[in-house]
């Protein structure tokens, strides 16, 4: 990766998390002003520093055994799945006296409850008018404020129901009254693979329709009921020792096709993406092995490494995308003439720089990607390997070569 800013850059309080976060929106902004729709995916992640006694600043996560701080990021996507990104990023230390369970407590005004993250979430000023946006939001955003926010701001969403959360009108539970309907599609669908399931196709049943949920009692809102429509997603038998995929999808956004239901169906897979940006932080950026010993300089790391695993999600999915455009979409000149000189070990430069399909291809080279017939596009785990590598080489090239423009043209 680039090189560390060093240590006084951490410590610095002028320098704050939420700074950090502010340049990386405003660049989003720029990138989704072309977007006639934009969903913001959101999910909350944990960093454990258990291992790391000496740190300070730090509070609770699962139990009191386990110390860390918590983090809930929102990513704006494309139609079409790409990773345009970072538009929020909330950091905060849980006390032990405010668990998970304890926050559930009635008395608790939704505002001051942890939960309320979903609504900090949300857009501000992010969203032109004109354009539209919808939150994409796994199963605890399951809440009745949550989701009268978004109308009142103007949004629409598709999150994911949990069950006992919400009733209709006459009382009905969700699961059961969709259960009830004969499905309208038969079909196979693409599940990505995870930690405790590999990737396979599952055949499940699609029903969709329409409902309307009352307000619960404690609900602290004036809109008495939510008319919205449901996309139930059911498999019916399951691999053996595999857990049925089942899932229940409220959204905002009107269904009256198949091609509609299947769409809203699609988009919440795009929440993947954010489990995957999360994945590059850990696994790739390696943010809970880091020596940094106090909670604030570690939030600052946190948004620095977040610019990079937007990146590279951003590099995976749009090469996809647009394959044949200029790589410097993403990279510079410089970088792309190091990754060329070093793949094709010469000093003779093209005239016009590769495409993106081909830079990626050789980044992931770099990082193990052997490119088979049958390998598929690289993924972000091969792409943050190649990435490592290549700031090594790119530092190499610059030393080597302090005006590397000069050549361009020469072969």
């Amino acid at each position: 990766m680039t090189p560390r800013p060093p240590t006084v850059f951490w410590g610095n309080e002028r320098v704050t998390h939420k700074a950090i976060i502010a340049e990386q929106r405003a660049a989003t902004v720029e990138r989704i002003r072309a977007e006639a729709m934009v969903l913001l995916v959101q999910d909350t992640t944990s960093f454990d520093f258990s291992h790391h006694p000496a740190a300070s600043g730090m509070g609770i996560l699962d139990n009191k055994y386990c110390q860390g701080f918590l983090a809930h990021s929102t990513l704006a996507v494309s139609e079409q799945g790409v990773p345009l990104g970072l538009v929020e990023q909330q950091v905060w230390i849980r006390p032990e006296e405010e668990t998970g369970k304890s926050q559930q407590r009635h008395s608790i005004p939704f505002a001051a409850k942890e939960s309320y993250k979903w609504v900090a979430g949300l857009p501000e000023q992010v969203v032109s008018e004109r354009q539209q946006w919808v939150t994409v939001c796994d199963r605890e955003a399951h809440i009745y404020e949550f989701l009268d926010v978004v109308l009142e701001q103007g949004g629409d969403f598709i999150v994911r129901a949990s069950q006992g959360r919400s009733f209709t009108e006459d009382g009905d539970d969700l699961f059961e009254q969709m259960g009830q309907q004969d499905p309208q599609q038969l079909y196979s669908l693409s599940l990505k693979r995870r930690p405790d399931r590999e990737a396979r196709l599952a055949q499940v049943e699609l029903r969709f329709g329409s409902l309307t949920l009352k307000r619960p009692k404690r609900a602290d809102t004036e809109r008495m009921t939510l008319s919205l429509q449901v996309v139930d997603v059911f498999e019916p038998e399951p691999p053996a020792g595999e857990e049925a995929v089942h899932w229940l999808l409220l959204t905002s956004l009107p269904i009256h096709t198949l091609p509609q239901a299947q769409q809203i169906i699609t988009w919440y897979t795009y929440r993947w993406l954010i489990e995957r940006f999360h994945y590059v932080l850990k696994s790739g950026c390696k943010l809970e092995e880091s020596q940094l010993r106090a909670e604030n300089r570690l939030e600052r790391l946190l948004a620095v490494y977040s610019l990079v695993a937007w990146k590279l999600l951003w590099l995976t999915y749009q090469a996809r995308q647009t394959p044949h455009v200029p790589c410097t979409v993403i990279l510079r000149s410089q970088e792309w003439q190091a990754l060329y000189a070093y793949i094709h070990r010469t000093q003779r430069l093209p005239p016009t720089p590769p495409t993106l399909h081909q830079a990626v291809h050789w980044i992931a080279q770099l990082g193990g990607f052997l490119g088979r017939k049958g390998d598929g596009e690289p993924g972000v785990k091969v792409l943050w390997r190649g990435w490592s590598r290549f700031q090594d080489i790119l530092a190499t090239w610059i030393i080597s070569r302090p005006s590397p423009s000069k050549d361009v043209g020469n072969a």
